[in-house]
């Protein structure tokens, strides 16, 4: 049987960056789309680069630095959406505008107040205009699963005669069951006249859990592109998740027989790890392939299997998808090449200064923990790559609290302000409030803390405390995220991560407005 290969379009950077307190700088985004490079996606969505002029430039920038896939902006059925993403990528190698329409009853009554006439036509034109622009043209009904289907068949039919060479059939608010849309897909393929000289794509949400069995189910029916993000982040429950829909593929070829994808299935765990880091978004410990828990065994009974024959127990390999069955306990009398080799087996990449400095927390750890895990080394990290992530004006140096049931809390912080010394201190409720409230006085700012949480990297009552919070500063939030074994101290370095955001911002406008104000003047000359 011939092989047909399935094209993976990858949509993290887009809709995975739509899921609320998942937005990402430039940078992140960069490092992201690395990643799924090095996984071999064969298309990365951008972004919709009219959304911001940051949408734009991010968009731009990912053109411009990715070179082995397609790079995608979305763009709606309007002109001056589509100029804008052919803007933003037309220097990529492989460029592809994705511009969509809301095709079902609902959103065309009372969303777009346009009749089915009328969306046929917005759909043609538009397709049209941006094929004379981009030889790389995707089309998306949005809400086609609530769409009427002859009407569906007769916009994809005319804009795949108007150039699509893609036609996206997304289940947008999670409704489709596996039968029924791979049913509704088999029957596209049928009752489409030029069917054949397209791609049909799938874009499915997750709302009633059911995104990668309605993905999976329209690939055997005959789509040949899966729309997916990493995790599965996005919208509301969120997206099919791209490492789901890859190894049941690979796991049960048996079943999807002739189907295939060019994805390096062991780039999917360090994947995975980026944009965890990146998004602040954390994956369940039971989350299938990618979760704490997805290669763990506790039950004697599994683990008397396993030593017998670890087929009794794990249909999939964790080398398969980058991960090593490596036990080895890191403790104080460990050496920095242990704990390198550890971090190339978690799919962590450091530089010698980084490893270094990395290599001294580990030891100090060590000493406090007697055996470091996994979990431990994965916390240190991020904490690292949050301090190194471009140059910080504010730096953590050092807090000492005083607190109890019968006297007042206090706390003295000491940062390391555009590399001068400041130290000040406040009162508060409790010792952490203490420190927020020293770090305002000392910066003079009035912002507001959200989410805040503090969890214990591991189980043991000697874990590591690793603090999650966001910042909310006019109408803009920041993520800050700490790890410290005293949970005070995770959570002032939690806050110091989010106001540097902050302040990166204040700092980037600043500039925006001085240039702005410089070019103005120029142009009264």
């Amino acid at each position: 049987m011939d092989t047909r290969k399935i094209r993976i379009f990858d949509t993290t950077l887009r809709d995975g960056e739509q899921s609320p307190g998942c937005s990402m700088k430039l940078h992140d985004k960069l490092l992201v789309a690395a990643n799924l490079e090095q996984l071999k996606v064969d298309v990365i969505e951008a972004g919709f680069a009219i959304a911001s002029p940051g949408d734009f430039e991010s968009v731009k920038e990912i053109a411009n630095h990715v070179k082995g896939c397609t790079v995608a902006s979305l763009a709606r059925a309007l002109k001056g959406d589509i100029d804008q993403a052919w803007a933003a990528v037309s220097g990529a190698a492989r460029p592809r505008i994705h511009t969509f329409l809301a095709t079902s009853p609902v959103h065309m009554q009372y969303k777009l107040r346009m009749t089915p006439e009328q969306v046929y036509d917005q759909a043609v034109n538009m397709v049209r205009y941006a094929r004379n622009l981009c030889p790389d043209v995707q089309f998306s009904l949005e809400d086609y699963t609530r769409t009427e289907e002859e009407f569906s068949w007769k916009v994809i039919e005319a804009v795949i005669a108007a150039g699509a060479t893609t036609v996206n059939l997304p289940d947008t608010v999670g409704y489709a069951i596996p039968e029924e849309f791979g049913a509704r897909i088999k029957r596209v393929m049928e009752h489409v006249p030029n069917v054949d000289k397209a791609v049909i794509a799938v874009h499915c949400h997750n709302d009633l859990g059911l995104a990668v069995a309605n993905t999976l189910a329209a690939l055997r029916a005959g789509a040949g592109q899966a729309e997916c993000t990493i995790n599965g982040i996005g919208e509301r429950a969120g997206n099919a998740a791209l490492e789901e829909i890859v190894m049941a593929l690979r796991t049960r070829h048996d079943f999807f027989e002739g189907i295939s994808c060019d994805i390096d299935t062991t780039r999917i765990m360090s994947t995975s790890r980026c944009v965890c880091s990146v998004t602040g978004s954390r994956v369940q410990a039971n989350k299938a392939i990618v979760g704490q828990n997805a290669f763990a065994h506790e039950s004697g009974i599994h683990q008397h299997g396993m030593l017998a024959n670890k087929q009794t127990y794990e249909i999939m390999t964790p080398e398969s998808i980058g991960l090593s069955q490596s036990q080895m306990v890191l403790g104080k009398h460990s050496g920095k090449h242990a704990l390198k080799d550890r971090l190339e087996q978690l799919g962590i990449t450091l530089s010698e200064d980084a490893l270094q400095e990395l290599f001294g927390r580990f030891k100090e750890l060590a000493d406090a923990k007697k055996v470091v895990t996994d979990a431990d080394i994965e916390a240190l990290a991020r904490g690292l790559e949050q301090r190194s992530s471009g140059r910080q004006k504010l730096v953590f140096d050092r807090f000492l609290a005083t607190t109890g049931n019968t006297n007042a809390n206090v706390s003295t912080v000491r940062l390391v302000v555009d590399g001068q010394s400041v130290e000040e201190v406040a009162m508060g409720s409790g010792p952490i409030e203490a420190s927020f409230n020293a770090i305002n006085k000392m910066l003079n700012l009035h912002v507001s803390v959200e989410n805040f949480s503090v969890s214990a990297v591991t189980e043991n009552v000697d874990a590591q405390g690793e603090c999650e919070l966001r910042v909310r500063h006019n109408q803009k939030v920041y993520l800050g995220r700490g790890v410290a074994q005293d949970i005070i101290e995770a959570s002032v370095r939690a806050y110091v991560h989010a106001l540097n955001g902050l302040l990166e911002d204040e700092q980037r406008m600043t500039a925006n407005a001085v240039t702005m104000a410089a070019a103005a003047g120029g142009g009264l000359v």
